[in-house]
């Protein structure tokens, strides 16, 4: 297993990494809206964070030696599955045509209280 961690995602709060490689797929693990430099929400709106969260998803894709094109699978977790519509916008966008396979569910509470959350695996 090789540890994956890039200064252009927020850093791992808790005992976990920012990704793993295991045999060739990236496990890329839940990135909230937070500026890496700061370490701070990016902003209030689902828009925003959610851009945020894809932004800090592909930072770790990179430095892992993958492509935006490698993403074969997100878990999308929201706060309020009203906003799906706006996620998903900014989803597809990011994308640009890319299809991963998703999830995508409500849960009752995310980390700093951050609307969103999205996870990805990997793999060429």
């Amino acid at each position: 297993m090789k540890i994956i961690s890039t200064k252009n995602a927020p850093a791992a709060v808790g005992p976990y990494s920012q990704g793993v490689v295991v045999n060739g797929t990236l496990y890329v693990s839940g990135q909230i809206p937070f500026v890496p430099e700061s370490m701070t929400l990016v902003g209030p709106t689902i828009e925003e964070q959610t851009l945020q969260s894809l932004t800090n998803v592909l930072a770790i894709v990179k430095e892992a030696g993958f492509e935006l094109t490698d993403i074969a699978k997100c878990g999308v977790f929201m706060q309020d599955l009203g906003m799906f519509t706006a996620m998903n916008k900014v989803y597809e966008e990011f994308f640009k045509g890319h299809k991963p396979a998703r999830f995508a569910v409500e849960v009752r509470r995310l980390p700093k209280d951050v609307l969103v959350e999205i996870d990805a695996i990997v793999a060429k």
